[in-house]
């Protein structure tokens, strides 16, 4: 098992012995996890590992059943759970459900700045212009006035991504943004995603994926977990090997390294 995950300055996220049990069933065992200033996190496992319910405690949606949970220098138990919430862009499944589709895409980005999911408040002109940049930096902006609903997968995609921006967010929670696009949306909304690490250097990136050649060139390190806990945890070029990813799928793989991004094989399709 391969922790080492020694961050260096300010930290982002400081997990100790994290426990989470619901309905007598332990999703997460004694997570320890450190994400500095500067790092951005691909947070990688199988089905079932704990990752969705890792980020619902990181958002404060699931409190944890033990240890200790610090979000942007706040600890849980001493911190408005409403006010953090202010400070962390969400994009998720859960997220995408409580949309209205009859919203345009505009008001949708708007509404991240009042951290709803529907525009009740009016939008000054330093907002609208915003949420207009926001769309144009995520390739939207002829979508602008479209409704949610006639949008495609991987355009609600990268219009919840601005809208989870719209807040200037220190730290973006994204929950696998890929399920369900084909391969030329897929790739598409990576190369958004890796675009916004370079270009908003305030923004701390965490992705949870089930894939590994999800993992774009931007992200510097990834945390695996197997039911429940921490398997390896540390930069992305020492915890990408074959033997974690073994231990974490259960099947052998081998990996292969192109154009910045990780290729899992399975040698002659065995598992």
């Amino acid at each position: 098992m391969s922790t080492d995950n020694a961050t260096d300055g300010p930290q982002v996220l400081n997990l100790q012995d994290v426990e989470l049990t619901l309905n007598q069933n332990t999703i997460l065992r004694r997570v320890r996890w450190r994400v500095g200033l500067g790092q951005h996190w691909a947070v990688l496992g199988a089905n079932g590992s704990g990752k969705t319910s890792l980020l619902r405690v990181i958002t404060g949606y699931l409190w944890p059943s033990g240890g200790q949970v610090d979000v942007l220098g706040s600890r849980f138990g001493q911190v408005d759970l409403r006010q953090l919430r202010k400070r962390i862009g969400l994009v998720s499944s859960a997220i995408s459900k409580m949309i209205r589709p009859s919203q345009t895409a505009t008001q949708i980005v708007l509404s991240g700045a009042f951290a709803s999911t529907a525009l009740f408040d009016e939008a000054d002109a330093d907002q609208h212009a915003r949420a207009h940049e926001l769309l144009a930096q995520l390739g939207c902006a002829h979508l602008a006035e479209q409704l949610y609903g006639t949008l495609s997968l991987g355009e609600q995609q990268r219009v919840l991504i601005a809208r989870a921006l719209m807040a200037s967010p220190e730290l973006l929670l994204i929950d696998e943004p890929c399920a369900g696009l084909d391969l030329p949306g897929r790739e598409v909304l990576l190369e958004t995603i890796d675009a916004l690490a370079t270009d908003n250097g305030q923004t701390t990136l965490v992705m949870v994926t089930h894939h590994i050649e999800e993992i774009t060139p931007r992200f510097t390190h990834v945390l695996i977990l197997k039911a429940g806990q921490v398997l390896a945890a540390g930069p992305k070029d020492k915890v990408l090997t074959d033997a974690n990813l073994k231990a974490a799928f259960g099947l052998t793989i081998e990996l292969d390294h192109r154009h910045g991004r990780y290729w899992p094989r399975v040698p002659g399709g065995k598992i």
